[in-house]
């Protein structure tokens, strides 16, 4: 799957969505429907991989369903880079439990409005691929949640404006300062900066 590319220059973002197993089926219209940033570029992939589902906490992940997210960074070099991921509601618990750190080895997802939660990229892309100052995010809808995914296409349309990493943690401050301490000291503990 190739990206498709709207708006021209600089900050470059890209989305992705449908990462793995059957997420695509509430993140790609997400995506699909994004109009072009009125600032720099966004490139679009609504639709990694539609097949089973193999965790992006796995290098493999990357070699193999994964490959068309590295390429599209390796040619892009964007400086913002999101996913849009899909959970079951059962799951919601463990994705924000204080524990996941010491179960899955990456900390825990922020409990945002309307069930869509919060975290960082997975560890492996985001040391490997991009910057310190790049802005690298991960959105969880809760699947089959109209609301939750009106809530994340609505996040979706106020990121495709964001200009840096700073810009974003500024507005996160504004909008979720609880949230907002959360993601940085557990960025920074696990980052190690």
């Amino acid at each position: 799957m190739k990206y498709k590319v709207m708006g021209d220059g600089d900050p470059i973002r890209l989305f992705v969505g449908g990462l793995h197993g059957n997420e695509w089926m509430d993140t790609s219209d997400i995506l699909e429907k994004l109009e072009p940033p009125t600032v720099g570029s966004l490139a679009v992939i609504p639709v990694v991989c539609k097949e089973k589902y193999v965790s992006t906490l796995k290098e493999s992940y990357y070699r193999t369903l994964g490959k068309p997210i590295i390429q599209a960074v390796e040619e892009l070099r964007p400086s913002i880079y999101i996913e849009f991921h899909s959970y079951s509601k059962q799951n919601q618990k463990m994705l924000t439990g204080t524990d996941r750190i010491h179960k899955t080895g990456v900390p825990a997802y922020s409990q945002l409005d309307n069930d869509v939660l919060l975290g960082s990229v997975s560890p492996i892309i985001r040391r490997n691929y991009f910057p310190v100052e790049a802005l690298c995010l991960s959105f969880e809808i809760q699947k089959k949640n109209p609301i939750s995914r009106e809530y994340g296409s609505k996040i979706a349309r106020k990121m495709k404006g964001c200009l840096s990493r700073d810009h974003f943690i500024k507005k996160l401050k504004k909008r979720y300062p609880v949230q907002a301490k959360k993601v940085i000291e557990d960025y920074r503990d696990f980052y190690g900066l």
